[in-house]
């Protein structure tokens, strides 16, 4: 029997190493081709350079607003994929007149470098950098987070001044969703990027709209409650029913966010 014992606590702890070593892979799951926006169903969109305060030109997307003064939705997407499979995502939005910048990460959609919190922190400034280069004010920016990119919008938010911030799908911090999935690894000790949203939120003024499903099968929907709770006001919370985690794009979340800034950015 203390053999027994001692074989599986010694696979355990091989499982826990193993884990801490893959632990990014496990996290992000890059496209790492480079998509163009006319294959995408974005053809207005341009590409454009992000360049980072480390040395790296990120390709992504734009197109400013159809006229002056409208918003300009800085998308920060999920940790699968390339800004190509968000084309879908910005449609609505640019037929509404806004700009679009749909911000490619490191790693992600041909680009150079490896995804890691710090580095996905420094591509969403770099978004920002791009849009005070173009004399597009703070107040006029709408800082869109999508699952793991509701980290960045709201990392970002709580540093910066902007119009208001959306995020679909977010979490209190990576480490309490891995925590809910592996129950049984030792996760809040093991993570290096862990995106604390939880611990920023309070600091964000701009006007907040959470948009989140009670079927989300990835990111528990509690998470996404607690976040908003703690959350200051101006603040809206909306929960959908019926989909789950990526079933969160359809005309009915669009139109909720074009109501929401309609009604606090015009």
């Amino acid at each position: 029997m203390r053999d027994v014992l001692i074989g599986a606590l010694v696979c355990y702890v091989a499982l826990v190493g193993a884990v801490y070593l893959v632990q990014r892979r496990m996290m992000y799951f890059p496209d790492p081709g480079t998509p163009d926006p006319a294959r995408y169903g974005v053809p207005e969109m341009q590409a454009v350079g992000l360049e980072t305060s480390d040395g790296l030109s990120l390709r992504s997307w734009y197109r400013p607003p159809a006229r002056p003064g409208a918003p300009v939705l800085v998308y920060f997407h999920g940790n699968a994929g390339h800004i190509g499979h968000r084309g879908h995502r910005a449609r609505p939005y640019l037929d509404a007149g806004y700009g679009v910048l749909l911000a490619e990460y490191r790693g992600y959609g041909g680009n150079a470098g490896d995804p890691t919190e710090e580095g996905l922190y420094a591509d969403g400034r770099a978004a920002l950098d791009f849009l005070a280069k173009r004399d597009v004010a703070g107040d006029r920016i709408v800082l869109y987070g999508e699952s793991l990119g509701t980290g960045v919008a709201v990392q970002l938010a709580s540093e910066t001044r902007v119009g208001a911030v959306v995020l679909e799908a977010p979490f209190s911090s990576i480490a309490e969703v891995g925590a809910r999935h592996y129950w049984y690894l030792p996760v809040r000790l093991l993570m290096r990027d862990r995106f604390e949203s939880m611990g920023k939120i309070g600091r964000i003024g701009a006007p907040l709209l959470v948009l989140y499903t009670e079927h989300d099968e990835v990111v528990p929907p509690d998470l996404s409650e607690k976040l908003f709770e703690a959350a200051v006001e101006p603040k809206e919370i909306h929960a959908f029913r019926g989909v789950g985690h990526n079933g969160l794009d359809g005309d009915g979340l669009a139109r909720r966010v074009r109501d929401f800034l309609a009604r606090r950015l015009d």
